[in-house]
């Protein structure tokens, strides 16, 4: 780590060292150019650094933007680099602005070629000004995106939490059905046995109360498999012996003795000996350093 790091500074350093040597070559054109169009001793030397030193800013906001003021970067970046190449194209064919005997405000013989120049050299210190002023305050306002750690235990992924909503039971409590209760029969009397049969003085008969019969609702049997219908409420779950800590672990050395280390993981665990995440990674902790102790 510590040589990785030492070669990036190296790396760094030795492209310093290349900029600045090549920033001095261009320097000495692009002082020429600017005396050509009218600059003083003072403007003229500062006029390289409004070109080449904006490519510098730049290629710093490249490097820190991102999306759409990415590209305007590279194009600030594209655009400056041509316009200095241009320049130092002009400082090398035209011999007079070694020697400053050029005449003022003249880059080329033809007319609408030295117009063309001129307006190029004398527009880059504004376009300087603008683009490096947007340039910084994109930098300023960038915002970079939050980077997120990756999550532990990938093996222990959306599928385990998928299991965990299942119901134990495979079928649920149908629901209630309604009885099919008959009524009573009720009383018929027979008109010509009452006039046939002479009325009898009959003796009082004590009434007896009658209690009101209940009616019970009896559910039918069913011989239709029951389906799932979802989540199962706890009390209506079949309730399962626990297990302890040994026993658990014995059932786990029993079901994971023919698997291979690869497969030794914690949702494997869970699923042969049916238990939660939490013994399911005690578990495979447990085998795997079982294992490991016997490899030594």
């Amino acid at each position: 780590m510590n040589l990785h790091r030492k070669g990036r500074t190296a790396l760094v350093l030795a492209l310093v060292v290349v900029v600045g040597m090549a920033f001095r070559v261009s320097w000495n054109a692009l002082r020429d150019v600017a005396r050509a169009i009218g600059a003083d001793a003072t403007a003229a030397t500062l006029y390289p650094f409004v070109v080449d030193g904006l490519m510098a800013l730049a290629l710093i906001a490249t490097l820190v933007l991102a999306g759409r003021d990415r590209t305007f970067a590279l194009r600030v970046l594209a655009a400056y680099t041509i316009a200095s190449l241009v320049l130092n194209y002009v400082h090398g064919l035209v011999p007079e602005l070694h020697d400053r005997s050029v005449d003022w405000g003249r880059l080329a013989d033809w007319d609408p070629a030295n117009w063309a120049l001129v307006l190029l050299a004398t527009s880059l210190p504004v376009g300087s000004i603008y683009f490096g002023s947007d340039l910084v305050a994109k930098v300023l306002h960038h915002r970079p995106a939050p980077i997120t750690a990756p999550t532990a235990n990938a093996e222990e992924s959306t599928e385990t939490v998928r299991n965990r909503s299942r119901a134990d039971l495979a079928v649920s409590t149908p629901a209630s059905i309604t009885p099919n209760v008959r009524p009573l029969p009720r009383a018929v009397a027979v008109g010509f046995l009452k006039s046939a049969i002479p009325a009898k003085p009959h003796p009082a008969i004590e009434s007896i109360p009658v209690q009101p019969i209940e009616r019970r609702a009896v559910a039918a049997e069913s011989t239709r498999p029951r389906r799932a219908t979802g989540h199962v409420p706890e009390a209506a779950r079949t309730p399962r012996p626990k297990r302890t800590p040994d026993e658990l672990l014995d059932q786990a050395r029993k079901a994971t003795a023919d698997w291979p280390d690869a497969r030794l993981t914690a949702e494997g665990i869970r699923r042969e000996v049916r238990t939660s995440p939490a013994n399911a990674r005690s578990l495979r902790d447990t085998l795997r350093g079982e294992r490991g102790a016997l490899a030594v």
